[in-house]
């Protein structure tokens, strides 16, 4: 069963969260199963960017991301090349370390 291990995120989880997930779920449903409320804004449909991660590691464990994902990418801030929609990543079977970026096209917080 993989592991996720989610970094720490000031607002969504300060401590960053370790938790096992089964293969097939999305990345955004498994964080919200395990209390990390990932912004998704469009309801995981692919249709908005608040759901955007960065893989720190376990990225290439992913399948390749559809061209509509891609596109919706490019709308995202802070954009890596291992950057995925949490919506459209499916959990394979690798362990996964997620980092959730500071701010959404939703979420532009200053100190």
């Amino acid at each position: 069963m993989p592991q996720i291990i989610v970094l720490p995120h000031e607002e969504l989880c300060p401590k960053g969260v370790l938790f096992n997930v089964e293969p097939g779920i999305s990345l955004c449903d498994a964080l919200l199963q395990h209390d990390v409320e990932i912004e998704h804004a469009c309801e995981k449909s692919c249709a908005c960017t608040t759901c955007h991660v960065i893989l720190r590691e376990g990225f290439n464990s992913l399948k390749q991301a559809e061209e509509l994902e891609e596109d919706m990418l490019d709308k995202a801030w802070g954009l890596e090349p291992n950057s995925r929609l949490s919506c459209q990543a499916m959990v394979g079977d690798k362990d996964l370390v997620v980092e959730i970026p500071k701010y959404t096209i939703n979420m532009a917080k200053e100190k």
